[in-house]
């Protein structure tokens, strides 16, 4: 392969996959039973998930770009939970950080190439169902793709998955079950996924409403459906930080909301530890 050739081919966002998989299994191994990837403030999770045995910066594994947003280390980690070993995604990118839909879903691509079936993505939200409060932890249902964009743009390898993909169930009912049974006090929402990098405008949140809504955020949504697309398990657990634009008492501010995400990031990292263990 000459250079211009293999330039190119380190280009396709799936041979970039392959390659950082190859990485993690080397320098993290290839037993690890499930991924998780900690959304904005849930880095205090990461302690109550298990011990970490071994971690590798992002910057070390091929095709991810630095991490630039407040709460968003940029390192995996291996953890250990009893038995289980999870590979632990500490940070993410972003759409409004100025990436492409398949950057953004890197990650998420990599952690399943590398042989991992389950993939449990948390995230941040604005919470505008009646009767949510700052600090509440929701389980996603379904979700509403608001970004315009979406990870399967491109050419599609056949080996990695279908070119039309079906996201009925994508957010696996057997592992909402499982959370459940765990932690009865979870109930469930429709996520919506919009571009950012701006908090969303009343009038958007009234829109968000009628639809169907019940959290509005920046991210999950795209890693949901390139995990979906490798065919991985997947389970969404959106932790409610701020009520959405307009509503009373609405605080839309990024240091408030990586202070309440910190606060409920530790229980939920116990309720991690027992559910990889469980599934």
């Amino acid at each position: 392969m000459n250079a211009r050739r293999g330039d190119a081919a380190m280009e396709d966002p799936y041979v970039l996959a392959e390659a950082a998989a190859a990485v993690l299994k080397q320098k993290l191994g290839a037993d690890h039973h499930a991924a998780i990837v900690l959304g904005s403030g849930w880095g205090p999770a990461v302690d109550r998930i298990g011990e970490t045995v071994a971690e590798v910066p992002f910057a070390e594994i091929p095709g991810f770009p630095p991490t630039t947003v407040l709460g968003h280390k940029g390192v995996f980690r291996s953890v250990r939970a009893g038995d289980r070993r999870i590979l632990v995604m500490a940070g993410r990118v972003h759409l409004y950080e100025g990436h492409p839909p398949a950057k953004v879903v890197h990650g998420v691509r990599s952690a399943v190439l590398a042989g991992t079936g389950i993939v449990i993505l948390t995230n941040a939200c604005g919470g505008l169902r009646p009767g949510m409060t700052p600090g509440e932890p929701v389980l996603i249902r379904d979700h509403i793709n608001f970004t315009g964009v979406s990870p399967l743009f491109g050419p599609n390898p056949d080996r990695l998955g279908p070119r039309f993909v079906d996201l009925t169930g994508c957010y696996s009912p057997r592992l909402r079950q499982a959370a459940q049974a765990l932690d009865p006090t979870l109930t469930e929402g429709v996520y919506v996924g919009f571009p950012g990098p701006m908090f969303e405008t009343p009038a958007e949140i009234q829109m968000v409403g009628r639809w169907g809504g019940d959290m509005v955020g920046m991210s999950t949504v795209l890693e949901a459906i390139a995990a979906r697309h490798l065919g991985a398990e997947v389970l969404g657990l959106s932790l409610v930080t701020n009520l959405a634009a307009g509503l009373p008492g609405a605080d839309l501010d990024h240091h408030h909301i990586l202070d309440v995400a910190k606060g409920t990031a530790e229980r939920m990292g116990g309720l991690f530890h027992d559910l990889v263990r469980a599934i």
